[in-house]
């Protein structure tokens, strides 16, 4: 069974970050990088079906030469190999262009099953999984909690929303956007780490892969939200100033 991983590169959790001298990106010099963790649960699964069905997990990344340290990173915790797209302009390309590079990339392997973060932890599109999927015409399901191997197919579980769960069979090769937290993420262990070392790392390009990149978004400005504080005063009886609430905290505030 051949898995594909797509992993981003993201600032890590705890790093300090501040909008550049252009305003249009946060400052990199300094931060340091690690996994975006929505994909680290994927790479989890994918690493937890290769243990218990064999084949391989192939760790599939697009960034900047930089993110090599994240892909070791994926290698020294089981990933098996790596696919790493090299581009400095990523931040110039919207979902779709994205996902046709690692949907190329991903094409030419014939995975049995193409795993993904539910979203990126920078942007937080939560596109790329069901994109690629649309590109190369697989079945794809999302917020996946469980994956069985089920001979040809996989059986998951879909979280709904109000403590409800869906069973679905998908046929492979699929297409699965991982829930964030649905198993505990392992540590990279020394020999692990000894070890990625000599697995291959295959470099590619868009130009390689037949793709020609051109900007699809701009960014104009990058800014920290402006925080206020703002008081209201609800009229009336104690019954309709409580449902005036409920209204407010439902479509304004949208915590209920």
């Amino acid at each position: 069974m051949k898995i594909i991983v797509a992993i981003k590169q993201v600032p890590a959790r705890d790093s300090q970050l501040r909008v550049d001298s252009a305003g249009k990106w946060i400052q990199t010099s300094g931060l340091s990088f690690e996994i975006n963790e929505p994909d680290a649960y994927a790479l989890e699964a994918a690493l937890q079906l290769k243990e218990k069905n064999g084949g391989e997990v192939l760790a599939l990344c697009a960034g900047p030469a930089g993110a090599s340290q994240t892909i070791r990173e994926a290698l020294a915790k089981g990933a098996d190999r790596a696919l790493h797209i090299e581009d400095d302009t990523l931040n110039d390309l919207d979902t779709l262009a994205v996902s046709r590079l690692l949907a190329k990339a991903a094409a030419a392997e014939n995975p049995d099953l193409i795993l993904t973060g539910l979203q990126s932890d920078d942007l937080g599109y939560g596109q790329t999984g069901v994109v690629i999927a649309e590109l190369l015409g697989m079945p794809h399901a999302t917020l996946i909690m469980e994956v069985e191997k089920k001979d040809a197919a996989v059986r998951v579980k879909r979280e709904l929303e109000d403590g409800w769960f869906q069973h679905v069979e998908l046929p492979l090769p699929a297409v699965l956007t991982i829930q964030s937290g649905i198993s505990k993420l392992r540590y990279a262990t020394l020999m692990g780490i000894k070890r990625a070392k000599t697995k291959e790392v295959k470099r590619l390009t868009a130009a390689d892969l037949g793709v020609e990149l051109q900007p699809t978004i701009t960014i104009d400005r990058v800014y920290a939200p402006v925080r206020t504080k703002q008081t209201q005063i609800l009229e009336g009886s104690a019954k309709e100033a409580a449902a005036k609430l409920v209204e407010k905290l439902k479509f304004e505030v949208r915590v209920l």
